[in-house]
Parts: structure tokens; C-alpha cells; sequence
């Protein structure tokens, strides 16, 4: 079995900070409505795609 890495989560998300947010027309400093995190999963784009769904995650794990 692969090892895994404890901080795939920082490398995932430390490459662009913040493109996700600004695809959706958030303001900094503010959530992305979790309707609008639907929408933007469902995009034709795959990268936003990706952005999307790996927010939708992320938000899931804050709630322990």
C-alpha cells in the first residue's frame, strides 16, 4: 500500500488561492454559498470541477 501524505490537503490547495472564489463572484473574506459550490460542481470546466467538488469535501471535514 502507497503511504499517504499528511499534508495532501495544503499541496492541493496552495496553488492558486483563491481561484475558486473568484470563479463564483465571492467577495474575499466571504463563505461560497453551498448552492453555488452545486452549480459551479456541475461546470463544463474539469478544473472547476475539480475546485468544486474538493471544496465540497473540505467544508465536510471542518464539521467534527
Amino acid at each position: 500500500m502507497a503511504k499517504k501524505d499528511p499534508r495532501w490537503i495544503q499541496k492541493a490547495t496552495a496553488k492558486n488561492k483563491g481561484a475558486l472564489r473568484r470563479q463564483a463572484g465571492v467577495k474575499a473574506g466571504e463563505k461560497i454559498p453551498v448552492k453555488k459550490l452545486n452549480k459551479l460542481a456541475k461546470s463544463k470546466n474539469p478544473t472547476t470541477r475539480k475546485r468544486a467538488n474538493l471544496a465540497k469535501t473540505l467544508r465536510k471535514m471542518r464539521k467534527k
